[in-house]
């Protein structure tokens, strides 16, 4: 299976470094893409793309699914996480390689369901990449975690505080098991955001990735 979506061109002419937007439950490449224009007069060596998910949608027929979710079940989320890894794996590996990119030139962002892909996957890789960014999501199998990551990448993690559809106690539940693991973790909460992103979070984020592409956290490492 291949997925596709949409991208922007590196704003420099020529791509640096890449930029792979997931998107949460029940939307689309679109709805994340949107980000490229605010990010990339900080970052205008970096090309975006927002792959849709491979699966229509359970709850939306007009948007995709990382994997179906009828509640927070932790072995519900286990499961469609590791059938849609290899999925989103494949997708990076072919975007790094058409622009003749290294792994360590790539910044993983994910929304929500989003984000559980971004962090399951992005950790996993043997080159890890840059940073992950994750808005208003959560770790899947964070018992596993220690076990099976491969690389210690940078990792941000952003949320709302009136957040009704995912807790923000599941990303202090997510930032508390990334430190425990060893890994660099910064996180910002913003007051009366709901399941959503807002210009505090677009500015932090942009932010972070610039600093991880330029080695201000120090090179991600493969773990071991």
């Amino acid at each position: 299976m291949t997925l596709n979506g949409p991208s922007v061109a590196a704003k420099s002419g020529e791509a640096r470094q890449l930029v792979i937007l997931c998107h949460g439950y029940g939307s689309d490449g679109n709805d994340l893409i949107a980000l490229a224009s605010h990010w990339q007069r900080v970052m205008p060596d970096a090309a975006f793309i927002a792959p849709n998910a491979p699966q229509p949608c359970d709850g939306n027929p007009m948007g995709y699914q990382w994997f179906p979710i009828t509640r927070l079940d932790p072995a519900e989320i286990a499961r469609g996480v590791e059938a849609a890894a290899p999925v989103l794996d494949r997708f990076i590996d072919e975007q790094l390689s058409l622009r003749g990119l290294e792994g360590s030139q790539l910044a993983l962002v994910g929304f929500s369901q989003g984000t559980m892909m971004a962090l399951h996957v992005g950790l996993r890789r043997a080159v890890p990449p840059a940073c992950i960014v994750g808005y208003s999501g959560a770790l899947a199998v964070p018992e596993r975690l220690a076990d099976e990551m491969r690389g210690a990448s940078p990792i941000l993690m952003i949320h709302g505080d009136a957040d009704d559809m995912l807790p923000v106690s599941r990303m202090h539940q997510a930032v508390q098991t990334l430190g425990e693991a060893g890994l660099t973790v910064q996180w910002h909460v913003s007051p009366g955001l709901g399941h959503g992103i807002d210009q505090t979070g677009l500015e932090l984020g942009g932010r972070f990735i610039t600093d991880a592409f330029a080695g201000r956290y120090g090179p991600a490492v493969a773990a071991g």
